[in-house]
């Protein structure tokens, strides 16, 4: 199944991100890869925009190029907005003993 125009265009920009981060550094494609653990080709695809890539494989070109992993923040329980509001309203309007058999 194709993705999404709207994650397609985030890929892209994503890998055009990398790209100029790599380059500002003035890192070669075969240095990134290697330190990222994947091949020449994966790092291509990646800086592409290529959706069919691992996100582990996008995680470890962060990592290598200095920016840490920020997957780690992506859909997190206390920043989930909508989440934490419909939560919110499934509470109880107030709290009741259970009811223990004798």
């Amino acid at each position: 199944m194709r993705p999404s125009f709207a994650v397609e265009e985030a890929i892209r920009t994503l890998g055009a991100n990398l790209r100029t981060a790599r380059l500002r550094r003035r890192l070669p494609q075969s240095v990134v890869a290697e330190r990222s653990g994947i091949s020449l080709n994966t790092l291509s695809k990646i800086e592409n925009g290529d959706c069919g890539v691992a996100i582990g494989n996008v995680a470890s070109v962060l990592q290598a190029l200095g920016l840490g992993t920020p997957f780690a923040d992506v859909a997190s329980s206390g920043l989930d907005e909508t989440g934490l509001l419909l939560e919110e309203r499934r509470l109880p309007q107030r709290a009741r003993r259970s009811k223990t058999k004798d």
